[in-house]
């Protein structure tokens, strides 16, 4: 990604001129476009925007920016969101005894290659605690064994605290084997992905990957995911497959589910940090 510049987000009623709309208003601002992307939802009726964008002359603020974009979001019933390209997001990770996608994540942002900061790792197991002190990461304890867990209201207001003071713009759940509350998942809408193996809803329950090597799948997946209250129906970002075959036992299916969710995950989470998801109801428009 770019560290040039601004990026605009915008859903709205599809209708002709707001393209034009936008780009006398980029034009009137001196602003040279960057690179943008546009899709017209046949079925909502809906038109999705995302522009780069950045200044030809003197820099004006990102608040000034979007002060002056007010008329027309209103004119045109816009939702949208003006970002400063160079700005990473803080990132919280969340993750309980299987590390693969918290180490995939890690290693990918400690080599420049996702576009994040990652402010913390918060776990109900300390399994981890080595690995973030490795990384110089604070790592954040939270014990909880189930979601009847008598601690579990405690945890989740503490976890909603950690999140404000540390001002944290996405929570990823790598992995992380406990159910949020709905308290928890209202708060955290639209900033907040999970990864979850594509055998769901199929082979739901304890084995996953034994169930599904006595079916004899060829298809491995993974699907990364918007939280939402309805567990793991939230809005899809990416999914990755990959296939299989009869040879393979329960732990070599398992081995490449951990693949498939590694990649599926960090790139949900490079687009959102490129600004390069919008929600469209229950699914999403993805500008790769």
């Amino acid at each position: 990604m770019s560290t040039q510049g601004y990026i605009l987000k915008i859903s709205c009623p599809d209708r002709p001129g707001i393209v034009h709309a936008v780009s006398h208003f980029l034009f009137g601002q001196t602003a040279n476009i960057l690179d943008s992307a546009q899709f017209s939802d046949t079925f909502t009726h809906r038109f999705f925007m995302r522009v780069h964008f950045a200044k030809t002359t003197q820099e004006l603020n990102l608040a000034q920016l979007q002060a002056a974009f007010q008329e027309i979001g209103q004119t045109w019933e816009m939702d949208w969101e003006l970002f400063d390209a160079s700005s990473k997001p803080r990132v919280l990770i969340m993750v309980s005894k299987l590390g693969h996608c918290l180490n995939d994540l890690l290693f990918r942002t400690h080599s420049g290659y996702l576009p994040i900061e990652i402010a913390g790792i918060v776990s109900n197991h300390e399994d981890f605690a080595p690995l973030a002190k490795s990384y110089g990461i604070p790592f954040h304890y939270m014990p909880l064994s189930s979601a009847t867990d008598s601690r579990k209201d405690t945890q989740e207001e503490q976890l909603l605290k950690l999140i404000e003071s540390e001002k944290i713009d996405l929570v990823v759940l790598a992995r992380y084997m406990q159910i949020l509350s709905t308290k928890v998942c209202e708060r955290l809408s639209g900033r907040a992905i999970n990864i979850h193996h594509s055998f769901l809803p199929s082979f739901k329950g304890a084995k996953p990957y034994w169930q599904a090597h006595q079916r004899g799948v060829k298809l491995i997946g993974a699907t990364a995911h918007y939280v939402t209250t309805d567990l793991d129906e939230g809005p899809i970002i990416e999914q990755g497959v990959e296939r299989v075959d009869h040879s393979m036992d329960p732990e070599q299916l398992a081995a490449v589910g951990r693949d498939v969710e590694c990649m599926a995950l960090s790139r949900a989470v490079r687009w959102h940090a490129e600004h390069r998801i919008l929600l469209n109801g229950k699914s999403t428009v993805v500008f790769q």
